[in-house]
């Protein structure tokens, strides 16, 4: 059992539903302090509740993560609740789902910014907290999309996850002086708010392509976040684990239809 992260300050960006929520409530139960970051006050409030609900601790704080002022405010509430940040989960990210032939460059701006530049500027914001406490722990929820498959509609978002991972190898070195681990977990379809909307049948046919014959929960996600968190992880950097149920295996339907 891994209980290193308990009493650490941990901020999760995008916080307020599907995989960040997961994080912040796993952490939480954990026994972190959870500053619970989003852009809409409601839904965060909502997990800030559950988590004390259930015995956590927790504040929230909205924010714009692709904005260098808010994103510096973000870490001054951190600091003023928590004293520290020992822990930055980069979670935050959108996906709208637009063929390149009609995909707004406003629309691409806009993707890239949530997903990479936010990427940048929360590890960039910790940076001074890491330095002073002689330590720290970054774990960026990037994706199997674009990173090692493709699908139609999602080109900005698979250029911006596949970003996250260029970027985290050189942050990794460069965050070694700090004592500093950073290090990416890589989704395969998990059932959040937004895909469970989709229906059942669209949910089997998903299920049907992963060896495992199931979509992965929010939890599978925070469970791989916890040990890249945890002092158990310390001696791992500017790696990445995919958690897909075997998404990413099958070399073609044959394959699938043999298990």
């Amino acid at each position: 059992m891994l209980t290193s992260i308990y009493n650490k300050s941990c901020i999760v960006t995008g916080a307020s539903k599907g995989i960040g929520k997961g994080i912040a409530r796993l952490f939480a139960d954990k026994g972190a302090r959870v500053m619970v970051v989003a852009r809409g006050e409601a839904d965060a409030a909502v997990t800030v509740r559950e988590i004390r609900e259930a015995g956590g601790v927790a504040e929230m704080h909205c924010c714009d993560v692709s904005d260098w002022d808010q994103i510096q405010a973000m870490i001054a509430a951190t600091v003023k609740a928590f004293g520290n940040v020992d822990i930055l989960c980069a979670n935050a990210g959108t996906f709208p789902q637009t063929r390149i032939v009609d995909m707004e460059p406003e629309e691409w701006d806009s993707v890239v910014s949530t997903n990479l530049k936010s990427t940048f500027l929360c590890v960039k914001a910790c940076i001074p907290q890491f330095k002073k406490a002689g330590q720290g722990r970054v774990i960026v929820t990037s994706s199997i999309t674009g990173t090692i498959t493709g699908f139609p509609g999602w080109a900005h978002y698979g250029a911006s996850k596949a970003g996250q991972m260029g970027f985290l190898k050189t942050a990794a070195m460069e965050l070694a002086r700090y004592n500093t681990t950073i290090n990416a977990v890589l989704p395969g379809n998990i059932i959040t708010e937004g895909l469970a909307g989709l229906g059942q049948e669209y949910l089997d046919s998903m299920a049907s392509a992963i060896p495992l014959k199931r979509l992965g929960g929010v939890e599978d996600i925070a469970n791989a976040t916890l040990f890249f968190a945890s002092a158990e992880a310390a001696y791992i950097t500017g790696q990445s684990i995919v958690v897909d149920g075997g998404q990413v295996l099958p070399e073609s339907h044959e394959a699938i239809e043999e298990i």
